[in-house]
C-alpha cells in the first residue's frame, strides 16, 4: 500500500524536522520515517474498521427498533443494510480482525462519533434509494459502501478533526489513504469470505529501499546538493527561497541523483506538486524553474546521467516589414 506518493511527502516532513529538532540523529531519523510511514498503513485499517463500526451501530439501532416494533405489533425494520454482504464479509475478514486486535484504540472507545456517522449516512439520498431498491445481490451492497465513503467519508472535516485527535501522523495521510480503500472496495470478492486480501503495507521490498535511499541521500549530500542550487541559480534570487523550499529541491536532485530509472520530469512534477501542499503560494512555480536549471546543469556538466527533453528554441523575431510596420498589398490590375 505505501508507494511512492506516500513515502515523499512524509520525507519532506521529516527532513523539515530533521533540521528543525536540532538531534541531527541520522539513526534515529530514519526510524521515526518507517513508524510514520507505518502509521499510514494504520489509517487504512482504522478506516475500513469504521465500516464495520457503523454497521455494528445500525444493527444494535435496528435491534432496538425490532424489540419495540414486536411489542407494538406494527411493521419490523427493514433489514437490507445490517445484512449488506459486503459490510458482513469486511467485519469477518480476517486481516482486518488481526489488526484491530492489535490496537489499543478502536471505534468502540468512540461510540458517539460512530453514531453521528451512521445518522450521515441513514439520512442521506443514497442510503434511501439502496433501501427502496429491488435489487439485492453481492454486487449491489458493495457498491452501495463505495458510494457512501466516496461521498460522505472521503471528504468529512468532523472524521479528519477526530483522526487527527488520535494520530498526529494521520493529519496528511488521509487523502491519499483514501484512495486505497476505495481501491479495496472495489476489489472485494464475495467468493473469498473471511480470507479475502487487503493491501499489504509494502508494495515490495523495492519500495522500502527507496525511502531508505532517499532520505539518506537528501540528508548526507545536503552540502553538495545546495552547491548544485547555488551554481544553477544565477539568474534566481536564490536568498530569498523559504526554506521548505530549499528542503524541497534538496530532497529532488537526491532523487535524480540516487535513482537512475526515474525520469527528470517524474521528480520535477512530484516535487512541485509537494511545493503546493507545503510551502508559499509561488514557491511551485520557482521550484519548478529552479529544479529544470539544475537538472540541465548536472547533465551538462556531466554529473547526472540522464536524458533531459532539450528546451524548445525561441522563434527568432522576423524583421518588421516595410511602409508603416504593415505590408504592401499589391492591388490587382
Amino acid at each position: 500500500m505505501i508507494n511512492r506518493e506516500i513515502i515523499r511527502t512524509k520525507i519532506v516532513q521529516l527532513t523539515y524536522a530533521y533540521y528543525q529538532n536540532g538531534s541531527k540523529n541520522i539513526d534515529s531519523a530514519e526510524k521515526e520515517l518507517f513508524f510514520s510511514l507505518s502509521k499510514a498503513y494504520d489509517l487504512y485499517n482504522h478506516l475500513l474498521a469504521l465500516i464495520v463500526a457503523i454497521t455494528k451501530e445500525a444493527r444494535r439501532r435496528n435491534e432496538v427498533l425490532t424489540t419495540r416494533a414486536q411489542r407494538e405489533g406494527t411493521e419490523l425494520p427493514s433489514q437490507k443494510f445490517i445484512f449488506n454482504r459486503f459490510a458482513l464479509q469486511l467485519e469477518e475478514n480476517k486481516m482486518l480482525n488481526d489488526f484491530i486486535g492489535t490496537q489499543k484504540r478502536t471505534w468502540n472507545d468512540d461510540p458517539e462519533f460512530v453514531g453521528k456517522m451512521y445518522e450521515l449516512i441513514e439520512s442521506s439520498d443514497i442510503f434511501k434509494e439502496y433501501m427502496e431498491s429491488a435489487e439485492d445481490n453481492y454486487d449491489s451492497d458493495r457498491e452501495l459502501w463505495r458510494k457512501l465513503y466516496k461521498n460522505l467519508i472521503q471528504n468529512n472535516d468532523d472524521l479528519d478533526a477526530m483522526l487527527e485527535e488520535v494520530s498526529l501522523y494521520w493529519n496528511d495521510d488521509k487523502e491519499v489513504v483514501d484512495t486505497f480503500v476505495l481501491k479495496t472496495i472495489k476489489r472485494f470478492d464475495e467468493q473469498n469470505g473471511a480470507k479475502q486480501e487487503l493491501l499489504p503495507e509494502w508494495d515490495s521490498d523495492e519500495e522500502q529501499d527507496f525511502a531508505r535511499k532517499l532520505f539518506r541521500a537528501a540528508i548526507l549530500n545536503a552540502d553538495q546538493y545546495q552547491r548544485y542550487m547555488s551554481e544553477a541559480s544565477r539568474n534566481w534570487d536564490f536568498s530569498r527561497l523559504a526554506y521548505m523550499d530549499v528542503v524541497i529541491m534538496q530532497i529532488a536532485i537526491a532523487e535524480m541523483m540516487t535513482f537512475p530509472n526515474i525520469p527528470i520530469s517524474v521528480t520535477i512534477n512530484e516535487y512541485v506538486d509537494l511545493a503546493k501542499l507545503y510551502s508559499t503560494h509561488k514557491s511551485s512555480g520557482y521550484i519548478n524553474g529552479m529544479l529544470d536549471a539544475i537538472a540541465r546543469h548536472l547533465v551538462k556538466t556531466g554529473k547526472l546521467n540522464k536524458f533531459i527533453e532539450p528546451k524548445e528554441a525561441k522563434p527568432e523575431k522576423q524583421a518588421a516589414p516595410s511602409g508603416k510596420g504593415r505590408p504592401r498589398i499589391k492591388k490587382d490590375k
